[in-house]
Protein backbone atom coordinates (compact mmCIF):
# COMPACT_ATOMS: atom_id res chain seq x y z
CA UNK A 1 0.00 0.00 0.00
CA UNK A 2 1.06 3.28 -0.63
CA UNK A 3 0.52 6.39 1.23
CA UNK A 4 2.67 8.72 -0.99
CA UNK A 5 1.02 11.21 -3.43
CA UNK A 6 0.34 10.36 -6.82
CA UNK A 7 3.41 11.84 -8.59
CA UNK A 8 5.38 10.70 -5.25
CA UNK A 9 5.34 14.21 -3.87
CA UNK A 10 4.15 15.39 -0.26
CA UNK A 11 0.09 15.66 -0.52
CA UNK A 12 -1.20 19.29 -0.30
CA UNK A 13 -3.99 18.69 -2.02
CA UNK A 14 -7.01 20.23 0.36
CA UNK A 15 -9.18 22.57 -1.83
CA UNK A 16 -11.70 23.23 1.09
CA UNK A 17 -8.70 24.56 3.21
CA UNK A 18 -10.35 27.41 5.08
CA UNK A 19 -14.20 26.20 4.96
CA UNK A 20 -15.66 25.00 8.37
CA UNK A 21 -18.44 22.54 8.75
CA UNK A 22 -20.56 21.24 11.30
CA UNK A 23 -21.97 18.01 11.08
CA UNK A 24 -25.06 16.83 13.46
CA UNK A 25 -25.64 13.28 11.83
CA UNK A 26 -25.40 9.61 12.21
CA UNK A 27 -24.94 6.44 10.50
CA UNK A 28 -24.35 6.78 6.98
CA UNK A 29 -25.65 9.59 4.73
CA UNK A 30 -24.91 12.78 6.78
CA UNK A 31 -21.37 11.35 7.81
CA UNK A 32 -20.40 10.79 4.16
CA UNK A 33 -21.12 14.45 3.20
CA UNK A 34 -18.47 15.12 6.16
CA UNK A 35 -15.91 12.89 5.13
CA UNK A 36 -16.37 14.03 1.21
CA UNK A 37 -15.81 17.29 2.28
CA UNK A 38 -12.90 16.66 4.93
CA UNK A 39 -11.34 14.48 2.56
CA UNK A 40 -11.07 17.78 0.80
CA UNK A 41 -9.49 20.10 3.41
CA UNK A 42 -12.31 21.15 5.07
CA UNK A 43 -12.52 21.57 9.11
CA UNK A 44 -15.32 18.82 9.69
CA UNK A 45 -16.30 19.11 13.31
CA UNK A 46 -18.72 16.19 13.98
CA UNK A 47 -21.59 17.35 16.75
CA UNK A 48 -22.61 13.92 18.68
CA UNK A 49 -24.67 13.44 21.53
CA UNK A 50 -23.38 12.23 25.17
CA UNK A 51 -23.89 8.38 24.17
CA UNK A 52 -21.97 9.23 20.58
CA UNK A 53 -23.08 8.40 17.00
CA UNK A 54 -24.71 4.59 16.67
CA UNK A 55 -22.50 3.78 14.02
CA UNK A 56 -19.53 3.71 16.56
CA UNK A 57 -20.92 0.07 17.12
CA UNK A 58 -21.73 -0.75 13.75
CA UNK A 59 -18.78 -3.45 12.73
CA UNK A 60 -15.73 -4.93 14.19
CA UNK A 61 -13.75 -3.11 16.93
CA UNK A 62 -10.69 -2.42 19.18
CA UNK A 63 -11.97 -0.24 21.14
CA UNK A 64 -15.72 0.01 22.29
CA UNK A 65 -16.76 3.54 20.49
CA UNK A 66 -14.33 2.61 17.35
CA UNK A 67 -16.36 0.24 15.00
CA UNK A 68 -15.33 0.16 11.61
CA UNK A 69 -18.09 1.73 9.98
CA UNK A 70 -17.42 4.72 12.15
CA UNK A 71 -13.42 4.65 11.23
CA UNK A 72 -14.38 4.75 7.60
CA UNK A 73 -16.93 7.84 7.72
CA UNK A 74 -15.43 10.05 9.96
CA UNK A 75 -11.73 9.95 9.28
CA UNK A 76 -10.56 13.42 9.07
CA UNK A 77 -13.06 14.95 11.41
CA UNK A 78 -12.86 16.44 15.06
CA UNK A 79 -15.67 15.15 17.74
CA UNK A 80 -17.90 17.61 20.19
CA UNK A 81 -20.04 16.57 22.34
CA UNK A 82 -23.19 18.60 22.87
CA UNK A 83 -25.56 18.02 24.67
CA UNK A 84 -28.76 19.55 23.31
CA UNK A 85 -31.39 18.39 25.51
CA UNK A 86 -30.20 21.18 27.67
CA UNK A 87 -30.38 25.05 27.10
CA UNK A 88 -26.27 25.25 27.33
CA UNK A 89 -26.03 22.80 24.64
CA UNK A 90 -28.04 24.62 22.45
CA UNK A 91 -26.54 27.55 22.87
CA UNK A 92 -22.88 25.76 22.42
CA UNK A 93 -24.20 24.72 19.04
CA UNK A 94 -25.27 27.89 17.90
CA UNK A 95 -22.08 29.72 18.93
CA UNK A 96 -20.39 26.91 17.09
CA UNK A 97 -22.24 27.26 13.83
CA UNK A 98 -22.12 30.95 14.08
CA UNK A 99 -18.15 30.34 13.24
CA UNK A 100 -19.14 28.05 10.57
CA UNK A 101 -20.07 28.17 6.78
CA UNK A 102 -22.10 25.12 6.51
CA UNK A 103 -24.13 22.76 9.05
CA UNK A 104 -25.41 19.18 7.69
CA UNK A 105 -27.76 17.55 9.48
CA UNK A 106 -29.91 14.35 9.28
CA UNK A 107 -32.29 14.77 12.08
CA UNK A 108 -36.33 14.41 11.61
CA UNK A 109 -37.92 17.76 11.92
CA UNK A 110 -39.45 18.15 14.87
CA UNK A 111 -35.95 16.66 16.43
CA UNK A 112 -34.50 19.74 14.41
CA UNK A 113 -36.54 22.15 16.22
CA UNK A 114 -36.15 20.56 19.53
CA UNK A 115 -32.79 20.74 19.65
CA UNK A 116 -32.21 24.24 17.99
CA UNK A 117 -30.85 22.63 14.79
CA UNK A 118 -32.99 24.18 12.28
CA UNK A 119 -32.17 26.60 9.71
CA UNK A 120 -34.49 29.55 11.46
CA UNK A 121 -32.31 29.24 14.60
CA UNK A 122 -28.79 28.60 12.84
CA UNK A 123 -29.06 31.12 10.47
CA UNK A 124 -30.39 34.24 12.62
CA UNK A 125 -27.48 36.78 12.80
CA UNK A 126 -25.58 34.06 10.21
CA UNK A 127 -27.29 34.86 6.71
CA UNK A 128 -23.95 33.30 5.47
CA UNK A 129 -24.48 29.82 6.86
CA UNK A 130 -25.32 27.07 4.07
CA UNK A 131 -27.78 25.11 6.14
CA UNK A 132 -28.49 21.30 4.79
CA UNK A 133 -30.76 19.24 5.95
CA UNK A 134 -30.92 15.30 4.63
CA UNK A 135 -34.28 13.83 5.23
CA UNK A 136 -36.03 10.75 3.92
CA UNK A 137 -38.47 12.69 1.74
CA UNK A 138 -39.23 16.33 0.66
CA UNK A 139 -41.33 18.13 2.84
CA UNK A 140 -43.53 19.40 0.28
CA UNK A 141 -45.05 15.99 -0.38
CA UNK A 142 -47.29 13.42 1.63
CA UNK A 143 -44.57 11.05 2.95
CA UNK A 144 -42.48 14.16 4.62
CA UNK A 145 -42.93 12.37 8.18
CA UNK A 146 -42.43 8.98 7.45
CA UNK A 147 -39.02 7.45 8.40
CA UNK A 148 -36.26 6.61 6.59
CA UNK A 149 -33.54 3.74 6.46
CA UNK A 150 -31.63 2.64 3.19
CA UNK A 151 -33.83 -0.10 2.86
CA UNK A 152 -36.97 1.72 2.71
CA UNK A 153 -35.82 4.02 0.24
CA UNK A 154 -34.64 1.47 -2.27
CA UNK A 155 -37.46 0.01 -2.08
CA UNK A 156 -39.81 3.24 -2.55
CA UNK A 157 -37.63 4.44 -5.07
CA UNK A 158 -37.70 1.47 -7.23
CA UNK A 159 -34.27 -0.14 -7.10
CA UNK A 160 -34.93 -3.38 -5.52
CA UNK A 161 -38.38 -3.85 -8.78
CA UNK A 162 -34.99 -3.21 -10.83
CA UNK A 163 -33.06 -6.08 -9.42
CA UNK A 164 -36.12 -7.79 -9.47
CA UNK A 165 -35.63 -7.42 -13.47
CA UNK A 166 -32.11 -9.49 -13.67
CA UNK A 167 -32.86 -11.61 -9.92
CA UNK A 168 -36.20 -12.46 -10.80
CA UNK A 169 -37.67 -11.36 -7.39
CA UNK A 170 -37.17 -7.82 -5.39
CA UNK A 171 -33.76 -7.16 -3.78
CA UNK A 172 -31.77 -4.52 -2.64
CA UNK A 173 -28.29 -3.33 -3.62
CA UNK A 174 -25.46 -4.86 -1.89
CA UNK A 175 -24.38 -1.32 -0.73
CA UNK A 176 -26.22 1.30 1.13
CA UNK A 177 -26.96 3.17 -2.48
CA UNK A 178 -29.40 5.55 -0.83
CA UNK A 179 -27.83 6.59 2.01
CA UNK A 180 -24.35 7.50 -0.75
CA UNK A 181 -26.38 9.34 -3.14
CA UNK A 182 -28.13 11.04 -1.02
CA UNK A 183 -24.35 11.74 0.85
CA UNK A 184 -22.40 12.52 -2.82
CA UNK A 185 -25.81 14.73 -3.30
CA UNK A 186 -25.91 16.93 -0.32
CA UNK A 187 -21.58 17.54 -0.56
CA UNK A 188 -22.03 19.05 -4.20
CA UNK A 189 -25.59 21.03 -3.04
CA UNK A 190 -23.34 22.54 -0.24
CA UNK A 191 -19.75 23.46 -2.15
CA UNK A 192 -22.38 24.89 -5.23
CA UNK A 193 -23.81 26.63 -1.96
CA UNK A 194 -20.68 27.89 -1.22
CA UNK A 195 -19.84 29.22 -4.29
CA UNK A 196 -22.76 31.08 -4.88
CA UNK A 197 -22.14 32.61 -1.55
CA UNK A 198 -19.10 33.70 -2.68
CA UNK A 199 -20.71 36.64 -5.13
CA UNK A 200 -24.45 37.38 -3.02
CA UNK A 201 -22.69 37.01 0.51
CA UNK A 202 -25.96 34.96 1.65
CA UNK A 203 -25.86 31.09 2.13
CA UNK A 204 -28.39 28.87 1.33
CA UNK A 205 -31.55 26.66 3.28
CA UNK A 206 -30.66 23.33 0.96
CA UNK A 207 -33.33 20.49 1.73
CA UNK A 208 -32.05 17.23 0.58
CA UNK A 209 -34.60 14.38 0.18
CA UNK A 210 -33.26 10.56 0.03
CA UNK A 211 -36.16 9.57 -2.09
CA UNK A 212 -35.97 11.84 -4.73
CA UNK A 213 -32.49 11.52 -5.48
CA UNK A 214 -32.73 7.82 -5.36
CA UNK A 215 -35.33 8.10 -7.42
CA UNK A 216 -33.27 10.67 -10.00
CA UNK A 217 -30.31 8.60 -9.90
CA UNK A 218 -31.83 5.39 -11.00
CA UNK A 219 -34.46 6.77 -13.62
CA UNK A 220 -31.55 8.39 -15.62
CA UNK A 221 -31.09 5.62 -18.20
CA UNK A 222 -34.14 3.51 -17.41
CA UNK A 223 -36.91 6.70 -18.15
CA UNK A 224 -36.23 5.09 -21.67
CA UNK A 225 -39.45 4.94 -23.53
CA UNK A 226 -41.73 7.40 -20.50
CA UNK A 227 -39.37 10.28 -21.45
CA UNK A 228 -42.02 11.09 -24.31
CA UNK A 229 -45.86 11.81 -24.03
CA UNK A 230 -47.18 10.00 -25.58
CA UNK A 231 -44.73 7.29 -24.19
CA UNK A 232 -43.26 5.20 -27.06
CA UNK A 233 -42.61 2.01 -24.24
CA UNK A 234 -41.54 1.14 -20.77
CA UNK A 235 -39.60 2.92 -17.88
CA UNK A 236 -36.32 0.58 -18.59
CA UNK A 237 -33.30 0.47 -20.93
CA UNK A 238 -33.52 -3.35 -22.31
CA UNK A 239 -29.71 -3.91 -22.28
CA UNK A 240 -29.08 -2.29 -18.51
CA UNK A 241 -31.91 -4.37 -17.13
CA UNK A 242 -31.21 -7.49 -18.87
CA UNK A 243 -30.65 -10.70 -16.65
CA UNK A 244 -28.36 -11.54 -19.24
CA UNK A 245 -25.99 -8.32 -18.34
CA UNK A 246 -23.60 -9.89 -15.85
CA UNK A 247 -20.26 -11.05 -15.88
CA UNK A 248 -19.99 -14.14 -18.06
CA UNK A 249 -18.25 -17.80 -17.36
CA UNK A 250 -15.08 -18.68 -19.09
CA UNK A 251 -13.66 -22.36 -19.03
CA UNK A 252 -11.75 -21.30 -15.50
CA UNK A 253 -13.44 -18.41 -13.85
CA UNK A 254 -15.63 -15.34 -15.25
CA UNK A 255 -14.85 -12.41 -17.24
CA UNK A 256 -16.59 -8.95 -18.05
CA UNK A 257 -17.20 -8.40 -22.08
CA UNK A 258 -18.89 -5.08 -23.57
CA UNK A 259 -19.17 -5.98 -27.00
CA UNK A 260 -21.17 -2.81 -28.02
CA UNK A 261 -20.37 -1.18 -31.41
CA UNK A 262 -21.28 -2.47 -34.68
CA UNK A 263 -17.74 -2.74 -35.20
CA UNK A 264 -17.07 -4.24 -31.77
CA UNK A 265 -19.71 -7.28 -32.61
CA UNK A 266 -18.26 -7.98 -36.34
CA UNK A 267 -15.02 -8.36 -34.80
CA UNK A 268 -16.61 -10.09 -31.92
CA UNK A 269 -18.16 -12.69 -34.58
CA UNK A 270 -14.89 -12.96 -36.22
CA UNK A 271 -13.08 -13.78 -33.12
CA UNK A 272 -15.57 -17.06 -32.47
CA UNK A 273 -15.74 -18.24 -35.82
CA UNK A 274 -19.39 -17.07 -36.34
CA UNK A 275 -19.17 -13.82 -39.25
CA UNK A 276 -22.09 -14.39 -40.82
CA UNK A 277 -23.78 -13.00 -37.14
CA UNK A 278 -22.80 -9.68 -38.61
CA UNK A 279 -25.58 -10.08 -40.96
CA UNK A 280 -28.17 -11.32 -39.28
CA UNK A 281 -30.85 -9.13 -39.08
CA UNK A 282 -31.20 -9.48 -35.53
CA UNK A 283 -27.73 -8.57 -34.63
CA UNK A 284 -27.00 -6.16 -37.37
CA UNK A 285 -27.42 -2.44 -35.87
CA UNK A 286 -27.68 -0.72 -31.81
CA UNK A 287 -31.59 -1.27 -32.12
CA UNK A 288 -32.11 -4.38 -33.27
CA UNK A 289 -29.76 -6.38 -30.72
CA UNK A 290 -31.33 -4.03 -27.88
CA UNK A 291 -34.58 -5.31 -29.36
CA UNK A 292 -32.66 -9.21 -29.11
CA UNK A 293 -30.64 -9.29 -26.54
CA UNK A 294 -32.29 -12.74 -25.32
CA UNK A 295 -31.17 -14.20 -28.23
CA UNK A 296 -27.76 -12.52 -28.19
CA UNK A 297 -26.21 -12.85 -24.85
CA UNK A 298 -26.21 -16.72 -24.66
CA UNK A 299 -24.59 -16.68 -27.78
CA UNK A 300 -21.88 -14.68 -25.67
CA UNK A 301 -21.67 -16.70 -23.02
CA UNK A 302 -21.54 -20.01 -24.54
CA UNK A 303 -18.71 -19.37 -26.85
CA UNK A 304 -16.59 -17.42 -23.65
CA UNK A 305 -17.17 -20.76 -21.81
CA UNK A 306 -14.60 -22.64 -24.15
CA UNK A 307 -11.41 -20.79 -23.31
CA UNK A 308 -9.86 -19.62 -19.95
CA UNK A 309 -10.36 -16.02 -18.77
CA UNK A 310 -6.90 -15.45 -19.86
CA UNK A 311 -7.15 -16.65 -22.92
CA UNK A 312 -9.76 -14.38 -23.59
CA UNK A 313 -8.72 -11.46 -22.20
CA UNK A 314 -5.45 -11.13 -24.68
CA UNK A 315 -7.98 -12.19 -27.84
CA UNK A 316 -10.41 -9.36 -26.86
CA UNK A 317 -7.49 -6.58 -25.89
CA UNK A 318 -5.58 -7.70 -29.33
CA UNK A 319 -8.88 -7.82 -31.14
CA UNK A 320 -10.12 -3.90 -29.68
CA UNK A 321 -12.72 -4.77 -27.73
CA UNK A 322 -13.35 -3.74 -23.88
CA UNK A 323 -12.88 -6.43 -21.62
CA UNK A 324 -12.16 -6.64 -17.82
CA UNK A 325 -11.82 -9.19 -15.14
CA UNK A 326 -14.15 -10.09 -12.63
CA UNK A 327 -12.93 -9.31 -8.78
CA UNK A 328 -14.18 -10.71 -5.58
CA UNK A 329 -14.32 -8.04 -2.86
CA UNK A 330 -11.17 -9.32 -1.44
CA UNK A 331 -9.59 -9.38 -4.71
CA UNK A 332 -9.46 -5.14 -4.54
CA UNK A 333 -6.85 -5.22 -1.88
CA UNK A 334 -4.35 -6.65 -4.44
CA UNK A 335 -5.32 -5.29 -7.35
CA UNK A 336 -2.21 -3.54 -9.31
CA UNK A 337 -3.83 -0.65 -10.90
CA UNK A 338 -4.89 0.11 -6.79
CA UNK A 339 -1.74 -0.37 -5.66
CA UNK A 340 0.12 1.49 -8.09
CA UNK A 341 -2.15 4.64 -8.41
CA UNK A 342 -2.06 4.41 -3.92
CA UNK A 343 -5.51 3.85 -3.63
CA UNK A 344 -5.42 2.48 -0.07
CA UNK A 345 -3.25 3.91 2.83
CA UNK A 346 -2.02 2.55 5.34
CA UNK A 347 -2.94 4.97 8.57
CA UNK A 348 -1.61 4.93 12.17
CA UNK A 349 -4.77 5.60 15.23
CA UNK A 350 -3.41 6.45 18.28
CA UNK A 351 -5.59 4.36 20.07
CA UNK A 352 -7.04 1.60 17.20
CA UNK A 353 -3.17 0.57 15.45
CA UNK A 354 -2.94 0.22 11.88
CA UNK A 355 -6.11 0.87 9.63
CA UNK A 356 -6.29 0.42 5.67
CA UNK A 357 -8.03 3.27 4.38
CA UNK A 358 -9.33 4.47 0.72
CA UNK A 359 -7.96 7.66 -0.74
CA UNK A 360 -10.08 10.08 -2.41
CA UNK A 361 -10.42 8.82 -5.57
CA UNK A 362 -10.60 12.76 -7.09
CA UNK A 363 -6.76 13.88 -8.11
CA UNK A 364 -6.05 17.39 -8.34
CA UNK A 365 -2.99 18.33 -10.76
CA UNK A 366 -1.38 15.48 -10.29
CA UNK A 367 -1.96 14.79 -6.34
CA UNK A 368 -4.78 12.86 -4.70
CA UNK A 369 -5.46 13.99 -1.33
CA UNK A 370 -4.83 11.86 1.29
CA UNK A 371 -6.25 11.09 4.80
CA UNK A 372 -5.14 13.62 7.11
CA UNK A 373 -6.52 12.26 10.18
CA UNK A 374 -8.00 9.42 11.79
CA UNK A 375 -11.50 9.22 13.24
CA UNK A 376 -11.41 10.55 16.24
CA UNK A 377 -12.86 9.02 20.00
CA UNK A 378 -16.02 10.87 21.18
CA UNK A 379 -15.62 13.88 22.28
CA UNK A 380 -11.62 14.31 21.72
CA UNK A 381 -11.89 18.00 20.61
CA UNK A 382 -14.95 19.54 22.81
CA UNK A 383 -12.32 21.33 24.84
CA UNK A 384 -10.65 22.57 21.79
CA UNK A 385 -13.13 23.22 20.00
CA UNK A 386 -15.44 25.27 22.25
CA UNK A 387 -12.10 27.27 23.07
CA UNK A 388 -12.18 28.00 19.57
CA UNK A 389 -15.85 29.51 20.22
CA UNK A 390 -13.96 31.83 22.43
CA UNK A 391 -10.83 32.84 20.26
CA UNK A 392 -11.64 31.86 17.23
CA UNK A 393 -10.71 29.08 14.87
CA UNK A 394 -6.87 28.76 14.15
CA UNK A 395 -6.05 30.58 10.98
CA UNK A 396 -4.82 28.33 7.64
CA UNK A 397 -1.46 28.84 7.18
CA UNK A 398 -0.48 31.67 4.20
CA UNK A 399 0.26 29.81 1.25
CA UNK A 400 2.77 32.77 0.42
CA UNK A 401 4.77 32.62 3.14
Amino acid sequence: MDDGAVDGSEPTVSPLTGVRVVELTSIVAGPYVGLLLADLGADVIKVEPPGGDRARDLGPRVSDDMAAVFLNLNRGKRSVVLDLATGEGRHQLKALTDTADAFVHNLRPDAATRCGADAETLRAGHRELVHCTIRGYGSAGPHRDLPAYDDIIQAAAGIAAQQEWVAGEPMYVATAIADKVAGLTAALAVTAALHGRASTGVGAEIELPMFESLVAFGLLEHLWGRTFVPARGEARYPRIGSPARRPFRTSDGWISVVVYTDDHWQRFFDLIGRPELARDDRFATLGTRTEHLDALYPLVEASLGTQSTEDWLERLHGAGIPAGRYARVEDLFDDPHLRTVGFFETVHHPSEGELVQYATPVVFDGQRPHVRAPAPHLGEHTAEVLREIVDGPPRAPDPST
